[in-house]
């Protein structure tokens, strides 16, 4: 057990964690020639094209010191961006040590300070580690003052590297054998192992990957979830090299998977308690908190006979993503679906592209939506996650919407733009600092529905890229929020209805009519598109008919017969438009993200 060392690697998006790790795979020599490739462990096609880990990646390395002692060192590669967080705190949850990665050209961004306090608050030991130190721009002596400065440790105690070249990554193994402790725990106790992920094989029901805190698991041994309380065989237990490795046993410190051949993922749950069946630990493993979704939207099925499918396809895909949360509902316009809750805007993205790719499951996503919380005049609190289930108005007392804290790292030749940015989405400032001559740090606070839409976009763009952002939820404040539903020829889309403040309404009303005026066809019919706040119409565009010639058959004769002719047609309009169903496009449901581009 003394030479055990597990850790993960956290820092921002973009810092080179999936490239020093694969440096890494290749100095233990845990991959051959032929497997290698970029980004080895990031297996999902989606993440490489991105360029970004989704997922958390574990894998076992064995490593022969200079001291002449084989290590076993158990990685975890971790995602950067805010919206997989969830990852990273479970990750932390089963390590000892964890790689703090700053990339010298851009220093310490508002990522890795979220990360680093992620790591501190489970205990972990810290080993800063400059990387790209071979990159042109590299500021080293800049980026180990900000190291130094953040956590408050000595300037030898930092690893300059290059994921790339491979520079100071055997540092690096040094750094984590000497300084991350070996685990501690008890291997005749009874059996206490944590469940840090999970995945649904379809030939081998759901695997859970775990790691073991007190005494050890043998293959076939009757073992027992705390928190379902439900007894299972180990039917097969294993390491977690580049592809599953099966064991006869694993003990006190080891990272492994477990097969006990579960088909539903309702009989395992992320962060519970593995012990022996007959001899069972009193206390479940601190697992992590419950996830809170932030953004909620609603998926629905394009073809309705796919409900089922979708059910079964969110069910598996919850397992490999503990952070997705989902309930049935149903649309007028839609018909039955799930209302989903993410953490963010791309976790949205990534979960509907998974759908579709993974699942071959064509799916409609509806606007974005956060939770609110609605009070009634008797003073009783209803959670609001859906616009068409606001109650009447009459009976509400006030709306509270969501506040987060947003921390934004940039230059300060970008400090205008991002002010202006931050003010126009209802944004107060807090607190501006100066890290260096070339960083500055601002605090807002700012509702999250401002943030949900396109934020993080913008501020990229205006900053060229430099900006890094992160946030966490401070509470609700009372807010003047109103429901704009869209009505065509009358009839409300509740799909398109959104909780938007009062002063921004009519300007979303007007904008989300004329792209539907795009991109809704023509039909035999006047289409009116109408903006409402209740029974008040704020915007409204028309889409003419198509129109048929009818008097083409008549050349010369009497115009009372032409006129006979039109009369005609427009009696038949007015009862097509009385029974015609409008049909809306895909594309107009995927709109309304799109608003500002």
């Amino acid at each position: 057990m003394k030479n055990i060392r597990n850790f993960c690697i956290i820092a921002h998006i973009d810092h080179g964690k999936s490239t020093l790790a694969d440096r890494l795979l290749d100095i233990t020599h845990t991959i051959s020639d032929r497997e290698k490739q970029n980004q080895v462990l990031d297996d999902m096609d989606l993440e490489r094209e991105r360029g970004i880990t989704i997922k958390s990646h574990a894998i076992q390395m064995n490593y022969r010191h200079s001291n002449g002692e084989d290590y076993i060192l158990n990685l975890i590669d971790t995602p950067g961006h805010v919206d997989f967080s969830y990852e990273v705190s479970r990750s932390i949850a089963a390590c000892e040590g964890a790689l703090l990665l700053v990339d010298a050209a851009q220093g310490i961004q508002a990522q890795t300070i979220s990360n680093l306090y992620l790591a501190l608050d489970n205990d972990l030991e810290i080993i800063p580690v400059i990387n790209k130190v071979d990159m042109p721009g590299a500021m080293i002596e800049e980026t180990a003052d900000q190291i130094m400065d953040l956590i408050g440790c000595k300037r030898e105690d930092i690893v300059e590297a290059s994921g790339k070249t491979g520079l100071g990554v055997q540092n690096i193994l040094n750094a984590v054998i000497e300084r991350v402790p070996a685990p501690n725990g008890n291997a005749e106790e009874p059996l206490q192992a944590m469940i840090f992920d999970s995945v649904f094989n379809p030939f081998r029901g759901v695997i859970a990957y775990f790691r073991i805190f007190n005494g050890e698991i043998k293959k076939n041994q009757k073992i027992k979830f705390v928190a379902t309380g439900n007894d299972y065989g180990a039917d097969e237990i294993g390491i977690l090299k580049l592809k599953p490795e099966p064991k006869d046993k694993l003990s006190v410190g080891d990272v492994g998977y477990l097969i006990t051949g579960i088909k539903s993922s309702k009989e395992i749950k992320v962060g519970d308690t593995i012990t022996d069946a007959l001899q069972p630990t009193t206390q479940m493993v601190k697992g992590f908190e419950d996830v809170k979704p932030m953004v909620f939207a609603g998926i629905y099925p394009i073809d309705s006979d796919d409900y089922e499918d979708l059910r079964d396809s969110l069910e598996k895909l919850q397992l490999n993503d503990a952070s997705l949360v989902y309930e049935p509902e149903t649309s007028i316009a839609l018909g039955f679906g799930f209302r989903c809750g993410f953490l963010g805007l791309l976790h949205l993205e990534i979960i509907q592209e998974r759908l579709e790719r993974e699942y071959n499951q064509a799916v409609i996503t509806t606007t974005p939506q956060v939770t609110y919380h609605t009070y009634n005049k008797k003073g009783d609190m209803n959670l609001l996650h859906n616009p068409s289930d606001l109650p009447d108005p009459t009976v509400i007392d006030r709306i509270e919407e969501p506040y987060i804290n947003a921390q934004v790292i940039t230059m300060p030749e970008y400090l205008g733009s991002i002010m202006n940015l931050c003010m126009e989405k209802r944004g107060i400032l807090k607190n501006q600092v100066y890290l260096s001559t070339t960083r500055v740090e601002l605090t807002f606070e700012i509702p999250l529905s401002e943030i949900v839409f396109d934020f993080y976009d913008k501020l990229k763009s205006i900053s060229k890229g430099y900006a890094s952002f992160d946030y966490h939820i401070i509470g609700f404040r009372p807010g003047d929020m109103v429901r704009v539903d869209i009505k065509l020829n009358g009839e409300n889309v509740d799909a398109f209805s959104a909780m938007i403040h009062r002063d921004k309404a009519y300007n979303f009303g007007k904008r989300l009519c004329e792209k539907l005026k795009e991109l809704i066809p023509k039909q035999q019919f006047v289409i009116a598109i109408q903006a409402a706040i209740g029974m008040k119409i704020i915007a409204r565009e028309t889409i003419s008919a198509m129109r048929k010639d009818v008097t083409a058959k008549c050349y010369g004769g009497d115009i009372s017969r032409k006129r006979k002719l039109l009369e005609k047609q427009k009696k038949g309009k007015k009862r097509m438009r009385q029974f015609g169903k409008v049909e809306v496009p895909q594309q107009a449901f995927l709109a309304v993200l799109k608003l500002n581009d």
